[in-house]
């Protein structure tokens, strides 16, 4: 009788080694290997943009020109709100002794109706006291006239007004008119020709005392 050779009771389910050495199990849990992208899309050069130059690029020229006239603007407001007026207190004290004067007292209630003295008339004669550059004490009747002619012609047309003052002071005697203009002309050099008065100016200078009486 043939002998039967025993078969083996239960299969070896050990891995096999493999021909490399290394031990496949692919039930064996594990971490995932990381995941590379195959074919990464290229990146475009400007995909990327610097902020600074993107908000640059959409300032427009008309919004820049605004940005610029309104920088101006609050600049022009500042040096007015800074600005020093050349007026000082001794020039008010000049004007406020000349009041005193006969002739100008007269000339003041002569003048009632406020023809070619009124208040900003008599401002800008301040301001021309500021500008001639002399002592207080030097100051006197053949300055206040002068630059209260002055104040007129650079503010009124009319010829009447300025003619006003020529008779007051010099009453049907016109040989004294190229005096005055004489006297006039040279307190217009003393100021160095600079005869313009702004409404501001005049403002500031009532401001200084506004009760006074003129």
């Amino acid at each position: 009788m043939a002998s039967c050779q025993p078969s083996s009771q239960s299969e070896d389910l050990s891995p096999q080694p493999s021909s490399s050495g290394l031990i496949v199990d692919e039930e064996t849990p594990g971490p995932s290997a990381p995941w590379v992208e195959p074919n990464p899309l290229p990146q475009s050069p400007g995909w990327k943009r610097d902020l600074s130059t993107a908000f640059k690029e959409e300032i427009t020229p008309e919004a820049e020109d605004i940005r610029v006239v309104e920088s101006l603007c609050r600049l022009k407001m500042k040096l007015k709100r800074q600005r020093v007026s050349s007026v000082l207190p001794e020039h008010h004290e000049v004007f406020n002794r000349l009041l005193e004067d006969p002739v100008i007292k007269n000339f003041l209630a002569w003048d009632k109706n406020l023809r070619v003295s009124d208040k900003y008339l008599l401002s800008m004669v301040i301001a021309y006291f500021s500008r001639a550059g002399l002592f207080s004490l030097q100051y006197q009747r053949i300055h206040f006239f002068p630059a209260l002619y002055l104040a007129n012609n650079m503010e009124k047309d009319n010829q009447l007004p300025k003619q006003a003052i020529f008779s007051f002071l010099c009453g049907k005697n016109p040989s004294q008119h190229p005096l005055f203009h004489k006297l006039r002309l040279q307190f217009i050099r003393s100021m160095g020709w600079k005869t313009r008065v702004s409404q501001e100016e005049c403002e500031e200078i009532q401001a200084y005392d506004p009760e006074h009486w003129v």
